[in-house]
């Protein structure tokens, strides 16, 4: 059981949740099927050659929301999201035999204590780069 965080114990600074997600062509799949984005370069590797891609990308918004369920899932019941929002600065490649692993870093990078928030800034990174910029999370606290 994890213990719900507490407005006043946060700090600027603090790394609040880390975590790798595995993005597979399977997840991908569901992914798709979910959200209804077909695309062929989620799931093709000829198109999304043919496009100049190296292969079948992450759609983006799965990479998104992914990296915020690492907020979210830190985050609990304790607080609600009130604005998320990120750029997509690199693609991620999905091999299709060994997947892809981002990783997740949250940390708190403001605190505005009159409207009991936090923003909680995410760093996604695939093979030492990033591929979300600016995401950040804005989580209000009762």
């Amino acid at each position: 059981m994890t213990i719900a965080p507490e407005f006043e114990n946060l700090t600027v600074g603090d790394v609040v949740a880390e975590r790798e997600l595995r993005f597979t062509r399977d997840s991908l799949v569901r992914y798709a099927g979910a959200s209804g984005d077909f695309n062929p370069i989620h799931y093709r590797d000829d198109v999304a050659q043919s496009v100049g891609l190296p292969g079948v990308l992450a759609h983006g918004m799965l990479t998104m929301g992914a990296a915020g369920s690492v907020a979210t899932d830190w985050l609990g019941s304790a607080a609600w999201v009130r604005d998320y929002q990120s750029r997509f600065t690199r693609p991620v490649p999905v091999d299709a035999r060994e997947g892809a692993s981002v990783t997740v870093t949250a940390t708190i990078a403001a605190i505005d204590v009159e409207a009991r928030t936090a923003r909680v800034d995410l760093k996604v990174v695939f093979e030492g780069a990033t591929v979300l910029g600016k995401a950040q999370l804005l989580a209000a606290f009762a």
